[in-house]
């Protein structure tokens, strides 16, 4: 995030907080801000009006609460919360206190996402039918921090991945899911939570959806979306089995978050986006399908399979989703404009992953009852 918020003309980075001293003192000798140990005095900071929240998730919200009462505005992490009900007291702190909360499901901010989302809702393909996502990776086997693997907690692949696949969907289609079939998979039992799920959507107006994803790490599904990633830079050729092998090799559950502490910023195995060479990233393969043709991404932008011919849609690789999430709450602070990812939409999202593991449990359909339409924006993004 730290990129985008130092390039947006409209925000100021002046404080972090975390209790890793080390990543506090290069922080403030990197960009000269203000340094806490925790939020309580991170938000008491008169130079601070709008939080970025990135801790785990069962913190979001005493976090959350914690931000609003000092009136700050805030983006949280996603998934919002564990349970709705804690979703509902985040939504009402933020309400009480007149600050805006955005979830960060940056992967729907995506500038091939919101283009995909303009072309159907121009109508120019006819009604859109059937929206696929579809991730194979290796999320289970990088390292972890202990509740990332406990579901009650808000980990495993269904609460930390597939709230970006619902979002995506969700987004796509409008928003309002109308039931959910979902089958969640346990595979490995020194990683016991869901590793893989497959799961059918439907939409209210019909449109079908499934959102397929298995973090085993075997099959990858970089060798069909051109190499390319969620993070946007090429993978590499021999990730084969790579973090499988890591995991392996790691003694203790210390060893592992030592690992994932050295994944994380200014760590010694942390990735340089910043000078990695440019791509839009690839969340799996999503493809859309309406009555008159089809659209995919592409690395320069779309694919879309008109009636009568194929072609690609430019679309500039300057602007990110992350850089997107920032100005959405800059226009709702600044401008007053109902952001679309607020806490409504992102208890929504979080319905979805609760009643998809719910459903695997006992093997039914199930309807969704705090859906919410995407409030959509007119905005031209072609490259």
């Amino acid at each position: 995030m730290v990129p985008d918020i130092l390039r947006h003309p409209k925000v100021r980075l002046t404080a972090a907080a975390t209790r890793n001293k080390e990543r506090l003192e290069k922080i403030a000798y990197e960009y000269n801000v203000e340094t806490y140990y925790t939020i309580e005095d991170l938000c008491k900071s008169t130079n601070v009006d709008a939080v970025y929240i990135a801790t785990p998730t069962e913190l979001h919200t005493e976090h959350v609460r914690i931000a609003a009462e000092a009136k700050k505005h805030i983006i949280v992490e996603k998934p919002l919360s564990v349970s709705l009900t804690d979703a509902d007291n985040m939504i009402e702190n933020a309400e009480r206190n007149g600050v805006q909360l955005i979830v960060g499901h940056s992967h729907s901010f995506e500038p091939p996402i919101q283009k995909m989302r303009e072309i159907i809702t121009s109508g120019e393909l006819g009604r859109v039918v059937m929206i696929h996502n579809w991730y194979f990776n290796d999320w289970l086997y990088r390292p972890r921090t202990p509740e990332e693997l406990k579901t009650e907690l808000g980990g495993g692949v269904t609460y930390r991945q597939g709230s970006h696949q619902f979002d995506i969907i969700r987004f796509l289609g409008g928003g309002m899911i109308r039931s959910i079939r979902a089958v969640t998979g346990i595979w490995d039992d020194s990683r016991p939570t869901e590793g893989n799920h497959s799961i059918f959507l439907e939409f209210e107006n019909g449109t079908a959806a499934t959102a397929v994803y298995n973090g085993y790490d075997h099959f990858h599904t970089t060798e069909l979306t051109f190499d390319i990633g969620e993070g946007g830079p090429l993978t590499k050729s021999n990730i084969y089995a790579q973090s499988r092998r890591l995991i392996t090799e790691t003694n203790s559950p210390a060893d592992e978050v030592s690992l994932k502490i050295a994944s994380g910023y200014g760590g010694s195995r942390s990735k340089n986006y910043q000078v990695a060479e440019k791509n839009h990233p690839f969340f799996g393969l999503t493809i859309v399908s309406c009555e008159k043709g089809d659209i995919r991404q592409h690395p320069d932008g779309l694919l879309v399979y008109g009636e009568n011919e194929k072609y690609v849609v430019p679309i500039s690789k300057e602007e990110t989703g992350r850089f997107n999430v920032i100005d959405e709450l800059c226009t709702a602070v600044i401008e007053g404009q109902r952001p679309v990812h607020d806490g409504y939409w992102a208890k929504a999202n979080l319905e979805v992953c609760i009643k998809a593991i719910q459903s695997s449990k006992e093997r039914k359909e199930l309807y969704l009852d705090f859906q919410v339409p995407v409030k959509d924006k007119v905005k031209n993004i072609i490259g």
